[in-house]
């Protein structure tokens, strides 16, 4: 089966004070490439949404052989983000959703992730002590669904509508559960994983 790999890479980072994604880990690499990296070592495709302003980013993660695609209605939110990649990948198999602002989790639970698809679940995503957390996975049959966000919810109400076809998987990865909103817990965060 062939997944697409989306990261969503389009939000403003106004919580963050600036360009987040940008912003270094300890060893100089930026947030989103870090999640960008990961994503792509456990897909056949992986394409990146971002804003149409954000070139910087935009270059950076077409260098780690994503496909980048500016998404104008990026200010509508996580929601229709996430409807613009599955309509810019319609012959995919499923999709692995990444948050570009979450650099910790394991290139291990991704591909595990991805695997569940390729086994067929409906909706795929990893846990840690009872935390569903990110990347989550969708099959194919969900794609008019997917298509169909809007807003910032991101896909909450397909979740929630097919609570009772998502295949948890619980991992030793509290990566899955780090996302960056703020400076703080970038900070938070380093010293968490160090």
């Amino acid at each position: 089966m062939a997944i697409a790999g989306l990261l969503l890479a389009a939000g403003s980072s106004r919580r963050f004070g600036g360009a987040k994604l940008l912003a270094p880990l300890p060893d100089g690499t930026p947030v989103g490439v870090r999640s960008a990296r990961t994503l792509a070592g456990a897909v056949e495709r992986a394409l990146a949404v971002v804003r149409p302003d954000d070139t910087v980013l935009a270059r950076l993660l077409a260098e780690q052989g994503l496909e980048v695609r500016a998404f104008a209605g990026a200010a509508e939110g996580m929601g229709a983000s996430l409807a613009f990649g599955v309509a810019a990948t319609p012959e995919a198999d499923g999709w692995l959703v990444a948050l570009a602002d979450m650099p910790w989790v394991s290139a291990e639970t991704v591909r595990a992730v991805a695997d569940l698809l390729r086994d067929g679940a409906l909706i795929a995503a990893p846990c840690r002590t009872g935390r569903r957390g990110h990347p989550v996975g969708f099959g194919y049959s969900l794609i008019s669904e997917l298509i169909g966000l809007r807003g910032d919810r991101g896909a909450r109400e397909i979740l929630s509508r097919h609570a009772d076809r998502i295949t948890l998987l619980e991992v030793d990865d509290d990566g899955i559960l780090l996302d960056i909103d703020e400076l703080s817990d970038l900070q938070q965060s380093i010293t968490r994983m160090a």
